[in-house]
């Protein structure tokens, strides 16, 4: 009877490290803005096999996972490790690269929450040279973002609004509808950005 015990709670260890692994790939390919095509080329995984993974229809092997880990610039470990399973604090380092979700010369974006929160709270720092801006898409209907201005002054639009904040400001918008923010200081503008999904 134990043993029964034993392999069934196993087995389900097994699946939620397969259901998290399966989450885990689609969420940083998406972080990172890559096609499965973009991912597939980079690990060497073919693009149905990697659409199967993203859908939890398929359980990869150990080599696949591990051509997929280092597409990211991760080691195995970090691929896998469900963080609501270790400890009660999470750190993300400053220097870790799996959290640059973008940079480019006018714009860097840096994500500090965990990704396994994605589509749920999103919380970002982004610097914005002058001049730069970020433009979005609409996100899900009922998306909203909270933007708090750190240093320098920009201009929020979204939709036909807009608003102009400096440092210490903070605002909340629409983001279901298309929106940008634009440094129009002389500066470097430091912002936090939160997305709350509906």
């Amino acid at each position: 009877m134990k043993a029964k015990i034993a392999s069934k709670k196993s087995a389900t260890a097994a699946q939620e490290i397969t259901q998290y692994l399966c989450r885990r790939v689609k969420e940083l390919r998406r972080q990172r803005g890559w096609s499965l095509d973009a991912l597939s080329q980079a690990s060497g995984v073919s693009r149905s096999m990697l659409s199967q993974v993203e859908r939890n229809q398929a359980n990869p092997t150990l080599a696949v996972t591990m051509r997929i880990a280092q597409a990211f610039d991760l080691s195995l470990g970090e691929l896998v490790e469900n963080p609501r399973s270790s400890g009660a604090i999470q750190v993300i380092r400053a220097d870790d690269a799996t959290y640059h979700y973008r940079s480019e010369p006018e714009c860097r974006i840096r994500t500090l929450s965990p990704l396994h929160l994605e589509k749920d709270v999103e919380f970002y720092e982004v610097e914005l040279l002058a001049g730069g801006r970020l433009e979005s898409s609409p996100h899900f209907e009922g998306t909203r973002e909270f933007l708090t201005v750190q240093r320098g002054r920009v201009r929020v639009r979204s939709g036909e609004d807009q608003a102009t904040l400096g440092r210490g400001d903070s605002c909340s918008y629409r983001a279901d509808v298309p929106h940008a923010i634009e440094n129009i200081g002389r500066g470097v503008a430091l912002l936090f950005l939160v997305d709350i999904y509906a």
